[in-house]
């Protein structure tokens, strides 16, 4: 049930769905600065038992829950005497986002996100959407049933956030174009053989954000602002025409629009997720952030330059898939995963990443196995069936390599 309470004095009912990780982070940071503002209803985390407990602890939270079912006992035992209620696996997860709450954070990353987020939005609440594959992997699905179910999908995400706000300035059919900032990632004046070569410690060296392993590496190879491309289609209804992306290392502008009289409107900010993630959990109104004040004055300039599709062709893959369509961009997501997930095992070089995700795409192709996605289900499945592809085809790619 809800907290009358809450809702008559004004507090705002939440959840967060992935409360340890770094989006999860800095929410909860948020939050204990307003303590009068919210109400915490449900956490989640993947596997952190004591971080999870920890939070719900300190937040007062109704209901925890762990994804990994073997640990549940441990997850009672840590709050034992605390009267929350816990739960694990996916259908404690899915709980967790059916729960009453005004606002709900989607924090979960991978597809394990998409069945909780859905859940979330069938409730018709607020989401502030921070996992990637919600849209990238069911984009179209997902928004059609947010507006159906008369959901508030916001992004969290600090480009998606900056676009969300700067589309206020105009009308839809007065937009000409959109325009995703890049900070160029570790490598960004490297040499195309010089990237192939580089190193795990290298990729995660990202010289503004401070972010999980793996978006750090998407970061290095492009591939995460290829998966914002994706996002942004889909979010805001454009065509891949629309989207542009502009190289800017100081990472202060994170999204621009530009409409048909040619005026450009920018979302400027420190690179702090928790800006964005104050825009959503406060909106329609603004909360009082806890980043750092913007000094253009000591930044001093602001520099831009042409994203490299050659020495960047995870960049190049994500607009190929966005104009196949039929549940490619879902492939594509899900043959960086896999091959993310063998760099950091060293089994490929970095350079092998993209073409991992290319030929994995081109078989999917070949096989005819493109089709609309109509559901969760759908997605999931394409999801499964190109990782096992994507697989089977690592040691041809690793091969090559070496």
């Amino acid at each position: 049930m809800r907290n009358d309470k809450a809702v008559a004095s004004g507090v705002r009912i939440v959840s967060v769905l992935g409360a340890t990780g770094s989006i999860g982070d800095s929410t909860m940071d948020l939050l204990r600065a307003a303590p009068e503002r919210y109400q915490v209803e449900a956490l989640t985390a993947n596997n952190n038992v004591q971080g999870l407990a920890t939070l719900a602890k300190e937040f007062g939270a109704r209901f925890a829950a762990v994804a990994d079912e073997s640990l549940l006992g441990e997850l009672r035992d840590a709050l034992a005497g605390t009267g929350i209620a816990c739960g694990a696996g996916e259908s404690a997860i899915i709980e967790a986002a059916e729960r009453p709450a005004d606002w709900i954070m989607a924090a979960i990353s991978g597809a394990a996100g998409l069945k909780p987020a859905l859940a979330a939005v069938d409730r018709g609440t607020t989401i502030a959407l921070a996992n990637k594959e919600c849209l990238v992997c069911a984009g179209d699905f997902f928004m059609a049933r947010a507006l159906n179910a008369g959901a508030n999908i916001l992004p969290a995400d600090s480009e998606h956030n900056a676009l969300f706000q700067a589309l206020s300035s105009g009308n839809r059919h007065e937009l000409t174009k959109v325009i995703i900032t890049a900070s160029g990632g570790p490598f960004r004046t490297w040499a195309a053989a010089d990237i192939e070569q580089a190193t795990l410690a290298q990729a995660l060296k990202h010289p503004n954000w401070s972010m999980g392993q793996k978006i750090t590496i998407d970061s290095a190879s492009m591939m995460n602002k290829g998966l914002e491309v994706i996002e942004a289609s889909y979010l805001f209804a454009l065509s891949p025409d629309e989207i542009d992306v502009l190289v800017h290392p100081q990472s202060i502008i994170h999204g621009m629009v530009e409409f048909s009289d040619r005026s450009v409107v920018a979302q400027l900010g420190a690179p702090d997720m928790r800006i964005p993630i104050a825009h959503c959990l406060g909106w329609p109104d603004r909360i009082v952030g806890r980043a750092a004040t913007l000094d253009l004055a000591k930044i001093g300039q602001l520099t831009f330059e042409a994203p490299d599709f050659v020495r960047f062709p995870g960049l190049r893959l994500a607009y190929d898939a966005l104009r196949t369509g039929q549940g490619a961009t879902t492939v594509y997501n899900a043959a960086n995963e896999i091959a993310v997930a063998a760099f950091i095992a060293q089994q490929i070089r970095f350079g092998a990443i993209a073409r991992l995700v290319e030929d994995t795409l081109n078989a999917w192709i070949r096989a005819g196995n493109l089709a609309p996605l109509s559901s969760a289900d759908d997605a999931i499945a394409v999801d499964h069936n190109a990782r096992k592809m994507a697989a089977t085809l690592l040691p041809q790619i690793a091969a090559k390599a070496s």
